[in-house]
């Protein structure tokens, strides 16, 4: 089944079950190779005068060196009903495992970046903004020693939603 491209004003999904609940692959790549890894922290919203996503990647992740040596990344979203993939993907690293093979997930290679077949929506983002967050940056303190306390920061991207990919219902 194909995907259709519409609006992002038109999008009626609720980001914050999305992400926090049913989860989403980020994905950076190409036909050469690509990553992907769950996440469960992000948004979307408006800055600058563009729809955008925020996206949180952790140091130590392989996809980060896809997602920063590549200007485009995506957000995969599956309704939850990929949950046994979507963990596989957050506690495994492609550095050591064929997610792909691993998991059944079918990559489709978009002129941007890469994204999965099995998805029922996906954001196609250009990096606009990259920066890592740093214990200085806390206004609270006690989530950077909650969060931090192996200083394997996070990285925040914003990228620009340059496509929405829905499946037709």
């Amino acid at each position: 089944m194909s995907f259709i491209n519409i609006d992002p004003k038109e999008l009626d999904l609720n980001f914050f079950k999305a992400i926090d609940k049913q989860w989403m692959l980020i994905t950076a790549g190409d036909k050469s190779g690509l990553n992907t890894m769950t996440a469960s922290w992000g948004g979307t919203g408006v800055i600058w005068n563009k729809d955008v996503s925020f996206a949180f990647i952790r140091e130590s992740r392989y996809t980060r060196e896809f997602v920063d040596s590549n200007e485009y990344y995506t957000l995969s979203f599956f309704g939850g009903n990929m949950m046994k993939e979507l963990t596989f993907c957050g506690r495994n690293s492609g550095r050591d495992t064929d997610k792909l093979a691993e998991t059944g997930l079918l990559p489709v290679f978009d002129e941007a970046a890469p994204y999965f077949e099995q998805a029922e929506l996906v954001l196609v983002c250009k990096k606009l903004y990259r920066s890592k967050m740093s214990k200085e940056g806390f206004v609270d303190p006690s989530y950077a020693d909650k969060f931090y306390s192996d200083n394997d920061w996070h990285y925040a991207y914003i990228g620009e939603i340059v496509k929405v990919l829905k499946k037709p219902d």
